[in-house]
């Protein structure tokens, strides 16, 4: 169903990472959702009221407000179309993430007032009308939450959206509870027992849950998460896959929504290499960024020293020291200045966030090892990198 539905509604869905595919797939989501939605909870606001089942009604409240979720996602599609402007011009992509931090807000509070009247249902129980059409109802619910979970993990993978893949853990989420309202039913028909304010309240507990879940997923993009290593390893993989560099660092990846991803990095070279052609070869990577992974990627071209055994040895003498501090210190970019009195050692540290505040200790640690191996005065003048930029 779910490619019959892609083929006949996104005839160009292969080509998944075209903004046009990704928002029609998104558009497709949205209308089967406040579809499904709409249906469901009619039928269960019908056979909740007549049963006198808050449980049931609080379910029906649920796929209201998945469909008006479905209705966001859907405006947060479309909206993310729109083009880079004077204001905007790293694009609107990042409307899919507002959209689904809209829903999110949305589930909360519904999740709140649910478990408000299941509170109260609990305090002040009354008897509830188990029927076939009422098992009917649920059951159908629960084959049709299941449906569309499948349905949406499918096209959020497709399309790599979090949106989607949230949508579709709700879906789920709903059909478990609605599973849970079905047992409530079943157990107050056959036994004197009066769970179903438990139950609503469960359900209600499940919609808070799966609001601050969706809150917490596109919260992080919107504050600046790391790039995927999924991601770091591809764009790596190409940069390193030419003979003529020799190493990178500072890879730093900003996301401006779904297909609008902006990075830069630096990349070591040899500095006997001629300019031009180093700058031909940075032009290619960048394009091979673009064109392979959709990140608008700027390289930043440092020439290194590789011809020189002195500064070879030091290079690894440091390395040996901070290994010896912690195995996590790796560096890059080392050069040496060296005075009539002291010899200056330039470099970069990937410091892990645990050792910050231990920075003086680390240059200490590096002058005075340094001065042990080599004699002299040496100073180690030390740019100290957020480790999370310079993942191997």
């Amino acid at each position: 169903m779910t490619k019959l539905l892609l083929r006949l509604f996104v005839p160009d869905a292969q080509a998944a990472d075209a903004p046009a595919v990704r928002g029609r797939v998104g558009k497709l989501s949205g209308i089967v959702g406040i579809v499904c939605n709409l249906l469901l909870f009619a039928g269960k606001l019908l056979v909740g009221t007549l049963s006198g089942s808050v449980a049931i009604t609080a379910d029906a409240m649920n796929n209201l407000s998945d469909a008006s979720s479905s209705i966001v996602t859907l405006a947060g599609f479309k909206l993310a179309e729109r083009p880079a402007d004077e204001d905007h011009p790293y694009g609107h992509a990042r409307f899919e993430y507002l959209s689904g931090l809209a829903v999110a807000a949305m589930i909360v509070v519904i999740g709140f007032e649910l478990a408000r009247t299941s509170l109260e249902k609990i305090l002040n129980p009354a008897p509830v009308v188990f029927s076939v059409p009422v098992a009917v109802v649920l059951l159908a619910s629960i084959a049709v939450k299941l449906w569309m979970y499948l349905f949406n993990r499918y096209l959020g993978r497709h399309i790599q959206s979090q949106a989607l893949l949230a949508t579709a853990a709700d879906s789920r989420n709903d059909a478990i509870s609605t599973a849970a309202v079905l047992f409530a039913g079943v157990v107050e028909a056959l036994s004197s027992w009066q769970i179903d304010g438990v139950m609503g309240l469960v359900v209600a507990l499940f919609i808070l849950y799966s609001g601050w879940t969706l809150a917490r997923e596109t919260i992080s993009p919107l504050l600046g998460e790391a790039a995927s290593p999924e991601l770091r390893d591809l764009i790596v993989e190409t940069v390193r896959s030419h003979p003529k560099v020799l190493g990178y660092h500072d890879l730093m990846v900003h996301d401006y929504g779904p297909g609008q991803r902006f990075g830069s990095l630096h990349v070591e070279m040899d500095r006997r290499e001629d300019p031009m052609a180093c700058h031909e070869i940075i032009d290619n990577l960048e394009r091979a960024c673009l064109e392979k992974h959709n990140v608008h990627l700027v390289i930043h071209y440092d020439p290194v020293v590789v011809d020189d055994p002195v500064v070879d040895t030091c290079r690894r003498q440091v390395t040996e020291i901070l290994q010896e501090m912690d195995a996590r210190l790796h560096i890059h970019d080392f050069r040496m200045v060296a005075g009539n009195g002291h010899t200056n050692l330039i470099f970069d540290v990937a410091l892990p966030s645990d050792l910050s505040g231990r920075e003086k200790e680390i240059r200490g640690a590096v002058e005075a090892g340094m001065a042990a191996r080599r004699g002299g005065i040496y100073y180690a003048v030390i740019t100290f990198d957020p480790v999370a930029f310079n993942m191997e």
